[in-house]
């Protein structure tokens, strides 16, 4: 016993003395990514998801799915004829959500009346300024006083519904992912995929993505896998890359499957599983919408759409800058022969005030030297008289001087 206890002690203090060495090289700069998730789980996230497409394609009903929650409770259905004179409107709804702790700010915004009139003619413009909107209000945020709490209403996705009746993209889907491309990050959606069946879902697939990239839009573009990342993580990224667009099915309503309750949709031929990955696609939208794809989403409407907004800015703003001060300066040099630089602290007002008295002081220095040679010449004149009228001395008046006695001299 006693040789084991020693044993043991030796063993401890060998432990000891290896986690005081570790201790001693260790900095703790290990830490900070603890440090960044606290601080950004404590502030919270925030997310803005935009759904486009006309009426009756689920869009709602979908996004009530992704996120386990009914945002549309107080919404009122219109019928035909109101949906035909509606104009497009755009809608925001706001809800917080808990997750293990982590707080998600959501906002969606809803585009109803879109695509629902006779003549669709540039509907998309009213979503084209929301967006542009958000972009101008950042950038005024960002540009002002107080930068410390600073709304981000920027639209980060839009999911654009297309329609499963058609062969592939029509002429307003055409147009409208086309005006909104380098505004925000589109990602399509084929809408009610349990109306196709398996056959005719790959082959739109396929039809669309062809349309997409022969008319050139630019939809949203996963980044590419890092090369230390698994095999497994790898080909899911390459299964969501080729489920573009992603056929999904919605549904709130909860139906028992073979012994087990799940959200779904029931048909008298059988159920259709709204998260399982062997009917729709809706699984794969709803992991790279939230779990794996959230941040780059934000990341490039940060880098990349609302950059290319803010440098428009900058380039009008200077352009504007720089022709007013051009405009301002052929306004000095018009009134003189030489440019007059501006006066630092003095107003326009003032600025002129300077101008026509310096106007005014030439004018008068141009009419000086007529007067100074009049003035000369009557000096001449005079001089000349005085130099005439001067009187001589006389003769007698010499003689006199000579007669006189040396003491009167």
């Amino acid at each position: 016993m006693d040789h084991s206890s020693s044993n043991n002690r030796f063993r401890s203090t060998i432990f000891n003395h290896d986690d005081e060495d570790q201790d001693k090289e260790y900095v703790g700069f290990a830490t900070l990514p603890n440090q960044v998730h606290r601080k950004s789980v404590k502030k919270g996230f925030d997310f803005t998801l935009m759904v486009a497409g006309e009426s009756g394609l689920g869009k709602s009903t979908l996004v009530n799915s992704l996120f386990l929650t009914d945002l549309y409770k107080d919404r009122k259905l219109l019928n035909a004829e109101e949906r035909i004179t509606q104009t497009v409107e755009i809608t925001k709804h706001t809800v917080d959500i808990e997750e293990k702790g982590v707080k998600l700010k959501l906002t969606i915004v809803d585009t109803p009346g879109f695509g629902d009139a006779v003549n669709n003619t540039e509907c998309w413009k009213s979503v084209a300024d929301y967006i542009d909107q958000q972009f101008e209000q950042y950038f005024r945020d960002e540009s002002g006083l107080n930068r410390k709490n600073i709304q981000d209403n920027r639209v980060h996705c839009c999911l654009y519904f297309i329609s499963p009746f058609g062969h592939g993209l029509r002429p307003l889907d055409v147009e409208f992912m086309k005006a909104l491309h380098e505004k925000v990050n589109i990602v399509p959606i084929l809408a009610k995929a349990d109306t196709l069946t398996p056959t005719e879902v790959k082959k739109k697939k396929i039809k669309i993505r062809e349309e997409i990239e022969q008319y050139g839009i630019k939809i949203y573009q996963f980044p590419d896998c890092d090369s230390d990342e698994d095999e497994e993580f790898k080909q899911q990224d390459l299964q969501l890359k080729e489920s573009i667009p992603f056929a999904v099915i919605g549904s709130n309503t909860v139906v028992e499957a073979k012994g087990k309750r799940v959200r779904g949709r029931l048909y008298p031929w059988g159920i259709v599983e709204v998260e399982n990955s062997a009917h729709c696609d809706f699984v794969k939208l709803r992991n790279m919408l939230v779990r794996t794809h959230m941040q780059d989403l934000k990341d490039v409407t940060r880098e990349t759409h609302y950059e290319n907004y803010r440098a428009h800015c900058i380039q009008s703003m200077t352009r504007m800058v720089v022709k007013e001060r051009n405009r301002n300066k052929l306004t000095r040099e018009s009134g003189t022969d030489f440019p007059i630089p501006a006066v630092p602290g003095v107003s326009d007002s003032e600025t002129e005030k300077l101008i026509r008295e310096k106007d005014e002081e030439v004018r008068h220095n141009d009419q000086q030297p007529d007067a100074h040679h009049q003035h000369d010449h009557e000096s001449e004149h005079i001089s000349a008289h005085h130099e005439h009228s001067e009187p001589q001395p006389s003769a007698h008046t010499h003689s006199d001087l000579r007669e006189m006695p040396d003491e009167a001299l």
